[in-house]
């Protein structure tokens, strides 16, 4: 007389629940890093660069290397927000200030520690290619204002970089920023070239040659 297999124990509904939230977990972030894993590098086609149908078989732009690995080009230059915010005088003024100049324009906050590392690298960009053609533009959007943004770069040790805060800490909603630092190249149209979440090495000879190709 044969012996009757052992029955499967059913899976009790607290795992079955455990299972499934887990599996739509996975589902969500794999449509997240989709969205945000295709970059518009995959099709630009900028100076210096490889052709457009070149970076898209490679997936990426010749100019995103080393530090600028994670630099985003759009795929066509795009219109920025007018924003406005204060310089070091307290005056008022806005990014049409800086038309006819390619501008690094650079968000980060006073509680911001990575801004605090990457932010003597953004000085020595100012420094090396600073000129009537090209210039950083660092600003707190922060509400520690003017005041916060001076302590802040004096803890740092930056003394040649110009001070601009956004008081109403507002301004980076405007331009979509997602996390701090976030720096966004801007052509001398005012229009977007690309973007760069989180600190980088801005001094790197990486990221000179991705700039002095837009100047």
């Amino acid at each position: 007389m044969s012996e009757k297999a052992p029955k499967a124990k059913a899976a009790s509904p607290l795992a079955v629940y455990v299972g499934l939230a887990t599996l739509s977990a996975l589902v969500a972030f794999a449509a997240v890093y989709v969205m945000l894993g295709r970059p518009d590098n995959e099709t630009r086609n900028v100076p210096g660069t490889v052709s457009a149908p070149q970076a898209a078989k490679s997936g990426t732009n010749a100019l995103s290397t080393g530090p600028m690995t994670t630099f985003v080009f759009k795929k066509a230059a795009k219109p920025l927000p007018d924003i406005s915010f204060l310089n070091g005088k307290g005056e008022t003024v806005s990014l049409k200030d800086w038309r006819g100049k390619v501008v690094l324009l650079n968000l980060w906050a006073t509680w911001c520690a990575p801004c605090r590392e990457e932010m003597p690298t953004l000085e020595r960009l100012q420094k090396a290619l600073g000129s009537d053609k090209f210039q950083v533009v660092a600003l707190a959007v922060d509400k520690a204002g003017l005041d916060g943004a001076r302590k802040f770069l004096k803890q740092a040790k930056v003394n040649d970089l110009e001070v601009f805060a956004d008081p109403t800490a507002r301004e980076g909603t405007e331009l979509k920023v997602i996390g701090m630092p976030t720096s966004i190249l801007i052509d001398d149209q005012g229009r977007e070239i690309g973007r760069l979440i989180g600190p980088a090495a801005w001094d790197s000879a990486q990221a000179k040659r991705l700039i002095e190709a837009f100047l």
